[in-house]
């Protein structure tokens, strides 16, 4: 099914939502109504679209309906009936409503897909390059969805949301399809499957890789962040557990037929593993069974594997003929800040300095515990700004330094920071920049300017 031939009529998609939608302003109560498009923003607006009145954090979409009409749309899915004139089909959810229709009108993309998911606090991105190196190797052309990079029909496409909103991911997974992969390897994030965005999608494989504090912001709590996670092995056709990690062993009592791995496991005996650090292992581990469950034969898991030296911003070294090591990593958890500490000292005997920091607007009680943890285990930690958002540096840097046990250098100009650690750095020192990886753009109360680490590391290194 191409994409330009897809359309929905709205009696059809009231009828997959059940009896109790309404629809408003239709005398033919919407039966006549053909949909032509589907949207949630009303930049993406063409005539002929149905048009989901989505409430946001900052935005709700049912004050659009009227722009929505003017541009053209032919009905919309709100909550409330808002005063346009327009059919309105009134729903207890529009977000709920939104993967209904768009796996309707894409016609379930992911029944023609191998699609193998991701999802855990850390080791999301990697895990997915892995199984994607493993399934290109079998010669599965697979298609890739994830924060650093996204591929659909071996093109590379805008990266967005980790998850796409339901929409965008069933578009994706029509347009993958029709372009002649096999298979799609994602990220499934937590929120995105709070929010619904990962309804109607089948996966064939879903990976655990661990749960650690992160995102209460949104999910308030441990126990419902890990029910968000869990919920999503309801659409798995199998599931891959990393059950070296204490929520990943609970996951596992839940799924009987789930085949489950730790650091410890044989899955990679024989097979090269570039990537570093014992985290890295267990990441290779969840692809490599995951990729088998798919049916995908050894040599080509090997194959695949050793055919990744790294993946942008996840432990990537930075060369530009210093006398020292930097490393730049995405690490912006405790957990994961701990990971990659050790992974770090295990690449030479001298001093170890980490540039990090805390985003804003996102999960406050972990703060500390990155200050605690980097304060513990580098030799010298500088303290910087991360993406802080709407909130202040000064004042996540302060609930940061909070928590730490030894002394932390401040420097918020995270520019400065990172000049700091690179011009003063000693022969044979390790350098970790943490907290945004390949991350091109810095988010700012102000809007996003550009600004990557990978590159401002370099510039420095040339410089000195």
């Amino acid at each position: 099914m191409a994409i330009g031939d897809a359309a929905l009529s709205l009696e059809r998609f009231i009828t997959a939502l059940g009896p109790e939608e309404v629809v408003h302003g239709a005398p033919d109560g919407g039966a006549s109504i053909e949909i032509s498009e589907l949207a949630y923003d009303t930049r993406s607006v063409i005539p002929g679209v149905l048009f989901f009145c989505v409430r946001g954090r900052n935005t709700d979409g049912h004050a659009l309906a009227a722009e929505a009409a003017a541009r053209g749309a032919a009905a919309l899915v709100v909550e409330e009936p808002v005063p346009v004139e327009l059919p309105q089909l009134v729903v207890p959810n529009v977000r709920a409503a939104m993967p209904i229709a768009a796996e309707l009108f894409f016609d379930s993309p992911s029944t023609a897909l191998d699609v193998a998911a991701v999802t855990g606090t850390n080791g999301k991105t990697t895990t997915a390059f892995l199984i994607h190196a493993i399934l290109t190797a079998a010669g599965r052309r697979p298609g890739l969805l994830t924060n650093i990079e996204r591929r659909v029909g071996g093109e590379p496409r805008p990266t967005g949301l980790n998850t796409p909103e339901a929409i965008d991911l069933q578009r994706l997974l029509r347009e993958m399809a029709d372009a002649g992969d096999q298979a799609c390897v994602l990220e499934a994030t937590s929120e995105a499957g709070a929010q619904g965005r990962l309804e109607r999608t089948r996966f064939a494989v879903l990976v655990f890789t661990n749960l650690t504090q992160d995102h209460l912001n949104f999910h308030g709590t441990m126990e419902a962040y890990y029910e968000a996670k869990a919920a999503l092995f309801a659409q798995a056709d199998r599931a891959v557990v990393n059950v070296g990690d204490d929520w990943g062993r609970r996951l596992a009592a839940t799924l009987p037929d789930a085949v489950t791995f730790d650091a410890g496991s044989d899955a990679l005996d024989g097979i090269d593993l570039r990537l570093r650090g014992t985290f890295n292992r267990e990441n290779a581990t969840g692809a490599a069974l995951a990729a088998a469950a798919l049916g995908v034969d050894r040599d080509a898991i090997k194959r695949g594997i050793e055919s990744v030296a790294g993946v942008p911003g996840r432990f990537e070294a930075i060369e530009a003929g210093q006398p020292f090591t930097v490393i730049v990593d995405y690490a912006h958890t405790p957990d994961s800040l701990e990971n990659v500490i050790r992974a770090a000292r295990g690449l030479g005997d001298g001093r170890l300095t980490v540039v990090f920091g805390a985003g804003g607007d996102r999960d406050r009680g972990k703060r500390p515990l990155m200050g605690r943890v980097v304060s513990e285990l580098a030799d010298r930690a500088i303290l910087t700004s991360d993406n802080p958002r709407s909130e202040e540096p000064e004042a996540i840097a302060a609930q940061v330094a909070a928590g730490a046990v030894h002394e932390l250098e401040q420097e918020l100009d995270r520019r400065a920071a990172i000049e700091l650690a690179l011009l003063e750095a000693r022969p044979d020192e390790i350098v970790v920049i943490a907290g945004r990886g390949a991350e091109p753009e810095q988010e700012l109360a102000t809007g996003k300017v550009l600004f990557d680490d990978r590159d401002v590391a370099r510039s420095v290194l040339t410089r000195r």
